[in-house]
């Protein structure tokens, strides 16, 4: 039985994470219940930007301040496919609310808002999810593989991404370089 829901948590991988695609991640938790979770790394963006997306999936993108903007690595499942945070909620054909003001969305309506400069104040752009199966996330976090703490839209959405990691775990309270990379047993 879950004891506790991480939706709207970070998840901050710790220094002994061997898995790629997490080292050094801080993931989003967008869902969390006895199904699994499911989140959105935040702070590796990929080499392609707002600008290039759009081009590839045929959007006029108007508004030129986007145009630069890095779309992120969400993690490693359909690693195809779009998904944009974003504030406010809005209504949107395909969304996950996560609060009253933060939602994670798959369809292309939000793309193609955006583009038209109609779209969410605050937006980020992953391409691809990471997914945890019932049980999956609560025994990574008994094996000591994540640090978590509750979510800050302003981390995901105001800092630069190779601040987010350290800024999460200074909302935390701890020092990256004071973590052990083994678990302790007393």
């Amino acid at each position: 039985m879950q004891s506790v829901n991480l939706t709207n948590h970070f998840l901050i991988a710790m220094p002994n994470m061997a898995d790629p695609y997490f080292q050094r991640s801080l993931t989003y938790i967008c869902e969390h219940n006895e199904n699994g979770a499911l989140g959105i790394v935040v702070n590796r963006p990929i080499d392609l930007t707002m600008e290039g997306l759009f081009e590839q999936i045929g959007i006029e993108l108007s508004r030129g301040d986007l145009a630069e903007m890095p779309v992120y690595f969400g993690g490693p499942v359909q690693m195809d496919r779009g998904f944009v945070l974003h504030n406010p909620l809005g209504s949107w054909q395909s969304t996950m609310a996560m609060n009253e003001s933060f939602g994670l969305t798959t369809s292309k309506d939000i793309l193609q808002a955006v583009g038209e400069g109609r779209g969410p104040g605050r937006i980020m752009v992953t391409l691809g999810y990471a997914g945890w199966d019932a049980g999956q996330l609560e025994q990574e976090l008994a094996q000591n593989a994540w640090l978590t703490v509750e979510a800050s839209q302003d981390i995901i959405f105001e800092m630069p991404a190779e601040e987010r990691y350290d800024a999460a775990m200074h909302r935390l309270g701890v020092d990256f370089g004071n973590l052990s990379d083994q678990a302790g047993h007393a």
